[in-house]
């Protein structure tokens, strides 16, 4: 698909927050809102463990991320997924 870098937000329990990147959209079935995005992502982060052991992440930094494959949740289509402009 294509390279990308993105902000993440981090939240305790490892909840993604905002994101920025592009969209997409199957041209099989029409979704805009359910995709399978496999990505390689390089970050840094600290790494904050209680002292009973729960981690929490903050302060992660998105170095390079990769999108590597698209498919679409729906028809589970991989082809048929195409990039549209963000809003």
């Amino acid at each position: 698909m294509c390279s990308s870098t993105s902000t993440l937000a981090r939240h305790p329990g490892g909840t993604v927050g905002a994101v920025t990147g592009p969209r997409y959209r199957c041209t099989a079935c029409g979704n805009l809102t359910r995709f399978d995005v496999t990505t390689t992502r390089r970050s840094t982060a600290f790494h904050h463990f209680t002292v009973g052991g729960e981690l929490t992440i903050e302060d992660e930094e998105v170095l390079s991320e990769v999108v590597e494959d698209v498919s679409c949740r729906w028809c589970g289509s991989g082809a048929a997924v195409e990039e549209v402009g963000a809003d």
